[in-house]
């Protein structure tokens, strides 16, 4: 959770330096984003299309390695801390 306060505080900063300096944002249009997502989820076709054909648990593939592989370790994910 501490990462994703100092990414919104640093992203609070550069607006606040932006606007003092009278520039744009030069973040991405929501096309570019959506592109990006795209991306991620068709890295996962290919694994999860095996995990069809040969019958192994998708579910479990879904709630582990693509969840984890898509959206990164989210926050309360305290899997690290479980395991040691």
């Amino acid at each position: 959770m501490k990462a994703y306060l100092l990414s919104i505080a640093a992203g609070l900063l550069v607006g606040v330096v932006y606007s003092l300096l009278g520039v744009r944002s030069p973040a991405p249009p929501m096309i570019a984003l959506l592109g990006l997502l795209g991306i991620l989820l068709g890295e996962q076709i290919i694994p999860l299309a095996s995990r069809f054909m040969t019958k192994k648990d998708v579910a479990e593939f879904v709630m582990t390695d693509c969840r984890e592989h898509v959206l990164g370790r989210l926050p309360g994910d305290d899997t690290d801390k479980r395991e040691a």
